[in-house]
C-alpha cells in the first residue's frame, strides 16, 4: 500500500505536467486566431470580396484569419494574414483553375500551346480544351519593356541560362521570341513591377514548365500587364 508521502510526491508530479502541458494545449485552439494581427493591406478590398468578408478595405481580425487560412491552403510562403500582392495573385489563379481559358482567348489548337494572359499574369499550357498545366502565376514585362504579343514558337532551351545583357540567373530558360523567354526567378517573383520582357516564373513551375515543353512548342500572349501602357 502506498505511503502519504508516496502520495503526496504523485500529486505534485501530476500538477508540474499539467502546468506544463496546460498552455501549449491552449495555443493550438480558437486562442491562437487572435494572433492574426496583420494591417491592412494593398489588396485588401480584393481578397475581401474572394474570401466572402465584409468588402470595407480596412482589416478586422476575421478579416486576418481568412486572409492567413487562405495562404496556409495555398502554401504561401506569406502566412501572416497580409493582403499583399502574392497572396491576390493567388486568388486569380484560384479562380482561374475551373477554366482559365473560358473566354476562349487563347487558341484550341490540336498540337500544345502555351498561354500566356497579360491581362491576369497567368500562365497555361493546353492542347484543344485539355489543360496539361496550370494556371499559374507569371509576371511579364514593365512598362517600356513589355512581353511582346502574338503567336511564337520555342526557338531554344537553356537549362542553367545566365542573362548576357544583364548578367543574372535565368533558370529553365525557353526562348520563344527575339531574347524573351520562359524562365524561373528565385526570390519573390513580384519584386521589381515587372521583368525585362521575359515571362518569369517561380523556380518550382519554370521546373514543371521546362519537363513538359520541347523546341517548337507554341507559345501565345496576349493582353496587357496591369500597370502599363497599351
Amino acid at each position: 500500500m502506498p505511503t502519504v508521502r508516496t502520495l503526496v510526491a504523485a500529486v505534485i508530479v501530476t500538477a508540474a505536467l499539467l502546468s506544463t502541458t496546460a498552455p501549449a494545449a491552449a495555443a493550438t485552439g480558437p486562442a491562437a486566431a487572435v494572433m492574426c494581427d496583420a494591417p491592412t493591406g494593398p489588396y485588401q478590398r480584393p481578397l475581401e470580396e474572394f474570401l466572402g468578408r465584409p468588402v470595407d478595405g480596412v482589416q478586422s481580425p476575421e478579416d486576418c484569419a481568412a486572409v492567413q487560412a487562405f495562404q496556409q491552403r495555398e502554401g504561401l510562403p506569406r502566412t501572416d494574414g497580409y493582403a499583399d500582392l502574392a497572396t491576390y495573385r493567388a486568388a486569380v489563379v484560384v479562380l482561374a483553375r475551373p477554366d482559365p481559358n473560358a473566354q476562349g482567348r487563347c487558341p484550341d489548337l490540336d498540337t500544345r500551346v502555351t498561354c500566356v494572359d497579360m491581362d491576369r499574369q497567368l500562365l497555361w499550357v493546353q492542347t484543344g480544351r485539355r489543360v496539361d498545366f496550370g494556371p499559374v502565376p507569371v509576371r511579364t514585362g514593365r512598362d517600356s519593356e513589355e512581353t511582346r504579343p502574338g503567336l511564337h514558337r520555342v526557338y531554344w532551351r537553356s537549362k542553367d541560362h545566365v542573362s548576357t545583357l544583364y548578367d543574372v540567373p535565368m533558370p529553365y530558360a525557353q526562348f520563344f521570341d527575339g531574347g524573351q523567354a520562359l524562365h524561373g526567378r528565385a526570390g519573390d517573383l513580384y519584386d521589381g513591377g515587372g521583368s525585362a520582357g521575359c515571362v518569369n516564373l517561380t523556380l518550382k513551375d519554370a521546373r514543371a514548365l521546362w519537363d513538359l515543353l520541347d523546341v517548337d512548342d507554341l507559345v501565345y500572349v496576349w493582353g496587357t500587364k496591369p500597370g502599363t501602357d497599351d
